[in-house]
C-alpha cells in the first residue's frame, strides 16, 4: 500500500503520538524531563557542512524539518574555532530566517505552506517507519528551492518509546538510504543534496560518517 501526507500508515500517526508523549514527559529511562527530550542539540555536529551549502548555493531561507524542539536556535553564544563567536547558528549562517517544523512537538507542528531555498533535517529519517519514507523525501525535497541536506544514523537508538520499542525504527545501511535520496533528487532536478550517513556504531569504535551528494 502507498502512504502520502494525507494518509500517512497507522505506525506513522502512532509513532507521532509516542513522541509527542516524550516530548512533554521526558524520557524516563535516561532521566530526561520534557524540556531536555528531543531538544535538537544534534544539528551541531553538521552546522559547519551546513554553512558550506549556504555559501555554495547563497540560500537565505532555511526549513528544519523535524527539529525537535530547535534549542541550536535561541540566542545563544556560540564560538566556532578558527572563525569566530556568533549569536547562535542563525548568526553562524548569516541566513535571513529559519523556520521550524516538527509534528511531534506543538509549537512547531504546524506544517508550512511555503518553500524555502534550504531543508536541513538531522536525526530524524531512522526514526520514521520505512512505508511513510517515500512520502516523507518527497515531502523534503518539495520544500527546497536550492539545497537539501539530511543526516541518518545507521544504528540503533539509546532511547526507547514508551512501548520498549527502539527508537530508531528504519536501519540501513548507508548505500540503502543514498539510493533512496538519490532516485528522488532525479524527480526534483536542481535541488543540491547531501546525506550524511552514522555507523553502523560499533563498541569502542569512533562512529564512521559516509557522505553521499548530488
Amino acid at each position: 500500500m502507498s502512504y502520502s501526507r494525507s494518509s500517512p500508515s497507522p505506525r506513522y500517526t502512532s509513532l507521532v503520538a509516542m513522541y509527542r508523549h516524550m516530548h512533554e514527559h521526558g524520557s524516563g529511562e535516561h532521566g530526561l524531563s520534557g524540556n531536555a527530550t528531543f531538544a535538537g542539540t544534534s544539528l551541531m555536529r553538521h552546522i559547519m557542512r551546513i554553512k558550506t551549502l549556504i555559501e555554495r548555493t547563497g540560500a537565505a531561507t532555511i526549513l528544519d524539518y523535524g527539529c525537535g524542539k530547535g534549542a541550536l536556535y535561541l540566542p545563544n553564544p556560540l564560538a566556532i574555532k578558527g572563525v569566530g563567536t556568533f549569536d547562535g547558528v542563525v548568526d553562524y549562517w548569516n541566513v535571513d530566517s529559519v523556520a521550524c517544523y516538527d509534528p511531534a512537538y506543538e509549537p512547531y507542528s504546524k506544517l508550512p505552506k511555503e518553500q524555502f531555498d534550504a531543508v536541513v533535517c538531522t536525526d530524524v529519517m531512522e526514526h520514521c517507519p520505512e512505508e511513510d519514507l517515500p512520502w516523507i523525501v518527497g515531502e523534503i525535497f518539495s520544500y527546497a528551492r536550492r539545497f537539501v541536506y539530511v543526516n541518518v544514523a545507521c544504528f540503533p537508538a539509546e532511547k526507547n518509546l514508551p512501548n520498549g520499542e527502539n527508537a530508531h525504527c528504519t536501519i540501513h545501511p548507508p548505500q540503502w538510504w543514498a539510493k533512496l535520496f538519490g532516485e528522488t533528487a532525479r524527480r526534483h532536478p536542481g535541488i543540491v543534496w547531501e546525506l550524511t550517513a552514522l555507523g553502523p556504531e560499533l563498541p569502542g569504535v569512533e562512529t564512521r560518517e559516509t557522505r553521499f551528494t548530488g
